[in-house]
């Protein structure tokens, strides 16, 4: 039925990765070619067990087959139909085109968890010394992990993960009004069992919501490029908004400037303005309008995506036209106004 993984490394067939990453820490460190230097070739053996187990065990994919062909079904066989032998063995058959797996050099899988092949100097092959430095056989202690933290986890415990990936996703004030529905087209590499990669085209749905920010970020996990030893990246769209022709954003609050003659702004004037999503406001203004005056309109702004049911407000400032000059008879009916 082929090698026992879970027997090698000494877990049980429910081990989590924490289980397995401790086991195979134990393990490779007690039976490391450098620690046995009068058993090196049973040591290399054992080490080599080990290293394929983890491999195997670490990783879902050849876990799943694993679990369920066996060591035959990593190695490119798979039971054959109707192929149950005397005593109910089951016969396999080899298929071309199926998963294999080839175990990776058992030094690689060490250096990538522990930061390096050989945290013992090399002990054993060249006197305890590697580059003119000499490593205390304390190393061998049974806590040697202790000064990377209370765990004892090793300072390079897996594969690094790439840094994220940032595109910007520009919006117009509408679609951050309302909220809106984007598809994005995405090209990528995604590496296949044996670690080859190939490349494919994805689409990502991205829900605005309504009220979002400038800055908001949507990250997708580990959509980037997928490589060997590396965890894929994360793929980040981050919000941007597009200048619109009639309001500004501040905050919550949505912000327009309506020019007004110097009469309208003494006399009255009411504000026309269609709204984000459609609607035709008519705001009359009965004060006198002075250039630092506002005009606020409750609940008319942004909405507010913590609290959907409340927006912003509305404020409209004015740019007042003065004329350039005034005739006699103006200024006698301006003078009358303001003594009045």
């Amino acid at each position: 039925m082929g090698v026992d993984y879970y027997k090698i490394l000494q877990v049980d067939r429910t081990a989590t990765d924490d289980d397995l990453k401790k086991a195979y820490r134990k393990l490779a460190m007690k039976w490391h070619p450098d620690k046995n230097p009068n058993n090196k070739k049973a040591a290399e053996a054992k080490f080599k067990e080990i290293s394929e187990a983890y491999e195997v065990l670490s990783d879902s994919q050849k876990r799943q087959i694993y679990d369920q062909y066996g060591e035959e079904g990593l190695k490119g066989q798979m039971p054959s139909p109707d192929a149950a032998g005397p005593g109910g063995a089951t016969f396999f058959q080899t298929d071309p085109n199926m998963f294999r797996f080839n175990p990776r050099n058992a030094n690689d899988i060490f250096a990538e968890f522990f930061g390096s092949s050989s945290p013992f100097g090399g002990m054993g092959s060249d006197n305890g010394t590697r580059g003119g430095l000499r490593f205390s056989s304390s190393m061998f202690g049974d806590n040697i992990f202790s000064s990377f933290g209370g765990d004892s986890r090793p300072m390079s415990s897996g594969p690094r993960k790439a840094p994220p990936i940032e595109q910007t996703l520009a919006c117009s004030l509408e679609e951050l009004y309302k909220g809106s529905t984007r598809k994005m087209k995405i090209s990528r590499e995604i590496a296949d069992a044996s670690g080859k990669t190939l490349p494919v085209q994805e689409i990502l749905t991205i829900d605005i919501k309504p009220g979002w920010k400038k800055g908001t970020k949507i990250t997708f996990p580990e959509k980037g490029n997928e490589l060997p030893n590396v965890i894929a990246a994360d793929l980040v769209f981050i919000i941007d908004e597009n200048p619109h022709s009639v309001f500004t954003r501040d905050g919550n609050d949505l912000v327009t400037t309506q020019k007004i003659s110097l009469a309208e702004a003494l006399t009255g004037y009411t504000a026309h303005l269609t709204t984000l999503d459609g609607r035709n406001l008519t705001i009359p203004i009965n004060n006198v309008i002075h250039p630092s005056y506002e005009e606020v309109v409750p609940r008319e702004g942004m909405p507010i995506p913590k609290e959907p049911t409340k927006k912003g407000n509305l404020r409209i400032k004015f740019n007042i036209k003065f004329p350039s000059k005034l005739t006699a008879e103006q200024k006698s009916g301006i003078k009358k106004l303001l003594s009045a």
